[in-house]
């Protein structure tokens, strides 16, 4: 698997930690996230939830979900999505 990882990391032209770094801050955002309360919502605002937990793009999730991004991210909160963000330069 690490294989694949390499060559996805060269091809998009990003360090392969960083490949890393976005695996783990997605399975944070996956494993806190309230499924209950995500499921429950409107097709739009639940697209836009799950978007948000995969890619971590708060800006792209609040355009779907056709909010402005101070509601998104109160939603984000109501659904207790984690922000997570893990950089090492």
């Amino acid at each position: 698997m690490s294989f694949l990882r390499k060559d996805l990391a060269r091809k998009i032209g990003v360090k392969e930690k960083h490949i890393l770094e976005d695996e783990f801050e997605r399975s944070i955002r996956r494993r806190y996230a309230d499924w209950n309360f995500i499921n429950s919502q409107p097709t739009r605002v639940k697209i836009a939830l799950k978007l948000y937990i995969e890619t971590g793009d708060l800006r792209l999730a609040q355009k779907i979900a056709k909010m402005n991004i101070e509601e998104f991210y109160e939603l984000v909160k109501k659904a207790k999505i984690p922000i997570v963000i893990i950089r090492e330069e």
